[in-house]
């Protein structure tokens, strides 16, 4: 469905050309979710304005349903939904009548009151766009984007500024796209998001793809995860030189009445010994225990924090 390949892009500057993108190639598939994630300043923005046709590559091979995106029509536009996280909607206009304007440019659109229905939107359809929350503007960028029956939707963080019922409701919408056979290419500051609802992972820093696959893929590893454990007294100097030298104990996160300390450097139980026996020695009796599995986000700071050489 969406196709980059080698994609460059130069920008002229006083001194010569800056490179954004560095030679970009992925594809995104129906009925997938493939999220593109990087920093600030990776060059995400523009991978996916060259993708919808907003841009144009320096080089390489871009096609959005077997069409170069940059110079197509309104054949392949109709066939395609965009959500941009700001902007993009008339201020004064109001949530119903900007979707059944909008439902007008199509020969066959979505269902204007179900979609509305299903994400919520009939509360405050009456009201301009300008006097909306984040969170409601939100669900009427999605259903803008929607609202063609698109096979290629772009969504910029569907689910920002949502509250937990209204994030609920966008992933089970997008749930039903997938099913449905539709392309999501989906980008977001939620990892956690990410991690719940993509297929396939980008991860772009500095102009290339860094890394890319699934979920499961990309957090695989061969080392043991850390180890963590959440005490109710706060840890002494004396008690933290003490530590098992060859384990690393970092302070994860800290609670009102207690906090959550992380070991990295578990690789079999007679490191979770030397640990225990750390415990026995200062009476430390920790309220719960347990070693977590590596997440999308632990891969993203791995990733986009490392010094390139």
């Amino acid at each position: 469905m969406l196709s980059l390949t080698n994609v460059h892009r130069n920008v002229p500057t006083r001194t010569g050309r800056f490179q954004i993108l560095k030679g970009v190639s992925f594809e995104a598939k129906a009925g997938e979710v493939t999220s593109v994630l990087g920093p600030n300043g990776a060059g995400k923005t523009t991978t996916l304005s060259i993708a919808q046709g907003i841009d144009r590559a320096s080089s390489g091979s871009v096609k959005l349903l077997g069409v170069d995106p940059y110079r197509a029509g309104a054949g392949l536009r109709s066939q395609v939904g965009v959500m941009l996280q700001e902007g993009g909607l008339p201020m004064a206009a109001t949530g119903e009548r900007l979707l059944y304007h909008l439902a007008r440019l199509y020969q066959t659109p979505a269902d204007v009151e179900a979609l509305m229905g299903r994400l919520q939107i009939h509360e405050f359809k009456n009201r301009q766009i300008r006097r909306l929350s984040g969170g409601q503007r939100q669900r009427l960028g999605m259903a803008a984007a929607l609202i063609g029956r698109p096979r290629v939707v772009f969504l910029d963080e569907p689910s920002a500024g949502l509250d937990p019922a209204s994030r609920l409701i966008v992933f089970e919408l997008i749930e039903e796209l997938k099913a449905a056979g539709v392309c999501i290419i989906l980008t977001t500051h939620l990892l956690e998001d990410a991690q719940r609802l993509a297929d396939h992972v980008v991860l772009i820093r500095e102009g290339r793809i860094e890394a890319a696959g699934s979920v499961d893929e990309l957090t695989a590893t061969e080392l043991r995860p850390p180890f963590t454990f959440r005490m109710s007294q706060s840890l002494t100097e004396a008690q933290r030189a003490d530590f098992p030298a060859h384990l690393t104990l970092l302070q994860d996160t800290v609670g009102r009445q207690s906090a959550v300390w992380r070991v990295s450097g578990i690789q079999g139980p007679a490191d979770l010994h030397e640990v225990t026996g750390w415990w026995l020695r200062h009476n430390l009796m920790p309220t719960d225990m347990g070693l977590a599995g590596k997440s999308l986000e632990d891969v993203f700071w791995e990733l986009t924090t490392h010094d390139k050489t």
